[in-house]
């Protein structure tokens, strides 16, 4: 059983602006904790995974997902030996989670999430609600077969390469969280999330409008499939995407 990608993360030196960005753009619900820093986010998508907002303590932006793991230092350990560096140690959090993150060979950053015996995802998962989902990761390194590989020898995933030249459909054979993909990317290279949005151009539009850019799209990916990306305005990469279900 591979690990389960469950929990995504956004953060700024100004995470209320992110939290206003975010909320506007996806008609999500956001949760403040106690003592600010930190707003927790529940989709409203009714699928998908939940995720969070937080303050930098360092001035840089990052948005990246979270992996389960019943051993995070033993990731971390694997990690290492596969060429990625340790970015955050295993911290606990008060006994709230414990987490930790590393950067993969080329320099993205990916979070660690400890499963507690029994618990399959980390906090309850999205309400129903007319929210914008995130339903899907994707890792876009330097070169597609390496990505590949790291993440599949890390997590005990499998990637599918059949379909798409020097992209994988990555199945964490988990039962639960989210299935992304993996590939390469020539000049913006990221490990982020992306969510299912009834209009793919009208998303990069609202995005611009409310002080983010786009980076790419709408782009056609197969038959009923419209791809895009944007920055957010601390400078984060978030994907969005449409598929055709009829």
């Amino acid at each position: 059983m591979g690990n389960a990608v469950v929990h995504f993360e956004i953060g700024g030196p100004d995470d209320q602006s992110l939290v206003a960005f975010y909320q506007e753009l996806f008609g999500w619900e956001m949760k403040p904790m106690d003592g600010g820093g930190y707003t927790l986010i529940d989709t409203r998508g009714g699928g998908g995974i939940n995720g969070g907002i937080g303050r930098s303590r360092t001035g840089e932006p990052w948005s990246t997902f979270y992996v389960s793991a019943q051993d995070p230092q033993a990731i971390l350990d694997k990690a290492t030996a596969l060429g990625g560096t340790v970015v955050m140690p295993v911290t606990d959090f008060g006994g709230a989670v414990t987490i930790a993150m590393f950067n993969d060979p080329d320099g993205l950053l990916v979070g660690v999430v400890k499963a507690e015996s029994g618990v399959e995802d980390s906090g309850p998962g999205p309400s129903a609600g007319e929210g914008a989902p995130v339903d899907w990761f994707e890792v876009l390194g330097s070169a597609a077969e390496r990505t590949q590989r790291f993440y599949c020898d890390l997590f005990s995933w499998t990637a599918d390469t059949s379909s798409f030249p020097g992209y994988g459909l990555a199945d964490t054979g988990a039962g639960h969280g989210i299935q992304g993909g993996l590939g390469a990317a020539q000049e913006t290279r990221w490990a982020t999330i992306c969510a299912s949005v009834p209009d793919v151009g009208l998303a990069l539009r609202r995005a611009e409008q409310l002080g983010g850019s786009r980076v790419y799209g709408p782009n056609a990916a197969g038959e009923g499939m419209q791809t895009g990306a944007l920055r957010d305005p601390a400078g984060n990469i978030f994907g969005v995407y449409h598929r055709d279900t009829a």
